[in-house]
């Protein structure tokens, strides 16, 4: 039997993504979490509406970040591959756009609820689980709009 205090993922790796057609576009985000000692995957990809790409990458470390709260891990890997967030998460760039402003907010204060965490930035060749889920959500998103 589990009990709250013994998390069921102790550490994940998390990718995320972020896709948008046009910028600003339809746009949508995709989250991964995969524990390594299990083997488990879980994953979400989600439409957003018409906004910017940035924004849908920003959501889609958001949900990531969510997602390994809700499945009770301590430490955890962020991948992703826009070097700008990861850069603006690591503080090494600033965070220039005034409505992206929040989002970053949010993402260094879930980062700052695990005890411990690593940012990487990666090729989009090594995170095509979470860029399917983004495309897949744009394209129901689309057929929708299309049948109007």
């Amino acid at each position: 039997m589990e009990t709250e205090s013994a998390p069921r993922h102790p550490y994940l790796i998390l990718q995320s993504d972020g896709a948008a057609r046009g910028n600003p576009g339809p746009a949508a985000f995709g989250a991964v979490a995969m524990d390594p000692g299990t083997g488990e995957v879980f994953a979400v990809g989600r439409a957003m509406g018409n906004t910017t790409n940035n924004v849908a990458e920003y959501q889609g470390i958001i949900e990531a970040l969510r997602m390994a709260q809700r499945l009770g891990a301590a430490r955890i890997l962020l991948e992703a591959d826009s070097e700008l967030l990861i850069k603006q998460l690591e503080g090494r760039y600033k965070v220039k756009a005034e409505h992206l402003v929040p989002l970053h907010a949010e993402c260094v204060r879930l980062l700052q609820s695990f005890q411990n965490y690593l940012l990487r930035h990666i090729p989009r060749e090594q995170n095509t689980m979470a860029d399917r889920l983004a495309n897949r959500a744009l394209d129901v998103q689309s057929r929708a709009s299309a049948r109007g």
